[in-house]
């Protein structure tokens, strides 16, 4: 058995031809009429050769608007076609599509406004005031365009009396003469923000190289072919639903399901109305779906292959059951870096294995964090990544080049994550380094308590801490989880469902239980605000 990946394929072998122009005219002219966008809650589809003209319409509007290549359009849109047709028209105009997190204001807003520097903005109409509350922030705006969710008119009435240049979205699908830029690979296609859990968020600008490998790696990792029908239930602002989703859909000349929010009752439902294939899972959703009630029909459904990130794996096999899946996958990756870790189509792997190298494409060491050097397989090191063919990295952080350099340091570009390579060259997230604890002599991963606690039916978030040990100065970390609970429950409960799951110096000393975990805008729990908050009067205390 092979200690890598090497289930890999190129849908497009020629990397002068990685870039989304390039992919979607491809489609449109051997298989014009399969459907490529299907949204359900518009009760509309656009075969491939209809969004190719709607990408093309979308972008000449915006060149007659005065639009340059390599200008920023920043979009806090909800899923929608709307903005499918606003991605795909900037990239055929060679613009730089900037998708915003829709729960982010004031500062958090203008920080990614002003490091992005967009001349033009497409927004829905409940997220205009947002922009004008950062008015200085959105000085080099010259025009937005208002995408009519029931609000329009007020929307385009705040922004005139603002003095701002607005019209309708529908002006984008106008028609306009001209010619479209030749775009390349190499050239700047997005800018995705990082969370900014730890300081100021840091916008990832990907080349078009980039955005097409990442796909490609989903494509060989779902096995995804144009039979399939890809579903996304997460937001096209996160990558997990635009190069994870909707890109990948593109690359096979398959048809993508996009839907605007996850219900975890709703979603075998949603599944089966639209014929879906291949999902996506992140974080607690795979959970909360398994937690559902079960019914009788759940196994009726066309799903093959779940990409769950990360696997639950304490109730994989009878999630598979339940719902008649062929395949679970996973991969680990960066938005920074795309995916050097992939777990292979339906082979087993080890508990927690979030996959095997792809080595055509990636160098990758386990280092210490402090010397950089290589650690012993079987130990735990900072994963450090270098691509092997250029342009399917990012290029730096935009507008922060003392940031790239940081990350970059050596050559290499250092993730932060704690991980063990195996014997069998099985890889493993361990935790974030600032989230790793160590309590009398053993190192605790975070993560790992989190997921056990959340395998309790009536838990449905948890984050663990490291707080200091109550009265000793200079001790090793005792750990705490804060917990949310859908229905009452005790710390007792909560203890003694840790103790069967997790050895004994793992087992929370501290247990806090709060209506809700304090979160960036990006919906990533803020730890260090709990490390702040430390040991509280309402926090329970194990007894030992």
């Amino acid at each position: 058995m092979s200690r890598t990946y090497d289930d890999f394929r190129l849908d497009f072998a020629d990397p002068e031809d990685w870039d989304l122009v390039t992919v979607l005219r491809h489609h449109a002219r051997h298989t014009p009429d399969a459907v490529y966008l299907d949204v359900p809650e518009e009760s509309a589809t656009w075969t491939y050769a209809e969004i190719l003209a709607e990408a093309e319409r979308v972008a000449r509007s915006l060149l007659h608007a005065g639009a340059a290549p390599g200008d920023r359009v920043v979009m806090m849109l909800d899923n929608s076609s709307e903005l499918v047709r606003t991605w795909f028209g900037t990239a055929f105009a060679a613009l730089v599509e900037v998708p915003l997190n829709t729960a982010y204001e004031h500062d958090f807003l203008a920080h990614q406004v002003r490091v992005s520097t967009p001349r033009w903005a497409v927004l829905d109409d409940v997220y205009v005031q947002r922009f004008l509350d950062i008015d200085q922030a959105c000085a080099g705006i010259e025009r937005y365009w208002v995408v009519d969710t029931g609000e329009l008119a007020q929307a385009l009435d705040t922004l005139r009396s603002a003095g701002k240049q607005a019209a309708p979205w529908d002006e984008l699908v106008r028609a306009h003469g001209g010619e479209l830029p030749r775009i390349s690979s190499r050239d700047l296609a997005s800018i995705f923000f990082t969370s900014g859990t730890t300081g100021p968020s840091k916008g990832v600008a990907m080349p078009h190289a980039q955005m097409y490998f990442f796909a490609q790696e989903n494509v060989c990792m779902t096995r995804l072919t144009a039979a399939d029908a890809y579903l996304t239930v997460t937001p096209m602002f996160h990558g997990n639903a635009q190069f994870l989703a909707a890109y990948p859909a593109l690359v096979a000349g398959a048809r993508f399901v996009m839907r605007g929010k996850f219900s975890a009752s709703r979603w075998i439902d949603h599944v089966r109305e639209s014929g879906v294939t291949v999902t996506n899972f992140i974080g607690v959703m795979m959970d909360f779906v398994w937690k559902a009630p079960a019914r009788p029909y759940d196994r009726d459904n066309a799903l093959r292959c779940v990409y769950a990130a990360p696997t639950a794996s304490s109730i994989v096999e009878p999630f598979r059951e339940r719902f008649g899946i062929e395949a679970f996958v996973e991969s680990f990756g960066l938005t920074e870096t795309s995916m050097p870790f992939i777990t292979p189509y339906g082979e087993p792997r080890p508990p927690g294995a979030v996959g095997r190298r792809v080595a055509e494409y990636f160098d990758v060491r386990l280092v210490d964090p402090q010397t950089d050097a290589e650690v012993p397989v079987g130990a735990v090191g900072e994963l450090v990544i270098r691509p092997r063919q250029p342009w399917t990295a990012s290029m730096g952080y935009y507008a922060m080049p003392e940031k790239t350099v940081e990350s970059w340091r050596n050559l290499w570009f250092h993730t932060g994550d704690a991980m063990i390579e195996d014997a069998d060259g099985w890889y493993y997230f361990v935790d974030r380094f600032k989230d790793a604890l160590r309590r009398r002599g053993e190192n605790i991963s975070s993560y790992e308590v989190e997921q056990a606690i959340l395998g309790h039916p009536a838990v449905q978030e948890c984050a663990v801490i490291g707080v200091p040990t109550p009265g000793v100065l200079a001790g090793e970390d005792e750990v705490m989880a804060c917990v949310v609970t859908a229905r009452a429950v005790t710390a007792d409960d909560i203890w003694a469902w840790s103790a069967s799951k997790l050895p004994g110096f793992a087992v929370p000393r501290f247990i806090r239980f709060v209506d809700a975990l304090p979160k960036a805008p990006s919906q990533k729990i803020q730890k260090s605000v709990l490390r702040e908050q430390g040991i509280t009067p309402d926090t329970l205390e194990r007894a030992t």
